[in-house]
């Protein structure tokens, strides 16, 4: 999940909005999104998780799934649609077939009331600094990578420090 820390850190943030067409909910009140910080963002870069929200699942097979879609009003989902325009790209299955549609926009975040994560404040949504296109998750999907192996490697080097210092301390014997 990203973690947006310091001041002014939630305010204007680029995001992606991952909406697919079966995301409604029964009672069409709501439709599930799928939210995260564009990784082409300032905040975005060093993000292990760009999804503002993300809750960890054990399916029936017992396999560990996440879930990254919070539920968006109707209402809510419409604002989202207006300040991304036509900043959009169709979200497509592996036959070519389209699925939902990915939309780009700018906005505020803040701590979700219900569950965990953060949400979007649609009263603050406006058009993005970032067009979306075909490349748009792929690019998501990298950055997250990089972002978990330079911090694997800083891990490593941090657990490397105590070794070095520790052998440093070793006196040598006395000659003589």
């Amino acid at each position: 999940m990203a973690q947006l820390k310091g001041k002014g850190s939630m305010t204007g943030v680029n995001l992606i909005a991952k909406v697919y067409t079966n995301g409604i909910t029964k009672d069409r009140k709501s439709q599930y999104a799928d939210v995260q910080v564009d990784a082409r963002d300032q905040r975005g870069p060093e993000q292990t998780s760009l999804h503002l929200r993300s809750d960890r699942v054990v399916g029936d097979d017992d396999k560990v799934r996440y879930n990254n879609g919070a539920p968006y009003s109707i209402n809510q989902m419409a604002d989202i649609v207006k300040a991304a325009g036509p900043n959009t790209e169709p979200i497509l299955d592996r036959d070519g077939n389209e699925v939902g549609t990915l939309y780009g926009f700018k906005g505020n975040v803040m701590p979700a009331s219900r569950g965990t994560g953060l949400v979007v404040n649609t009263k603050t949504v406006g058009a993005s600094d970032f067009k979306v296109d075909d490349k748009t998750l792929d690019n998501q999907f990298t950055s997250m990578r990089s972002a978990r192996k330079a911090q694997a490697a800083a891990q490593a080097a941090q657990a490397q420090i105590p070794e070095v210092a520790q052998a440093a301390e070793v006196e040598e014997p006395a000659v003589g």
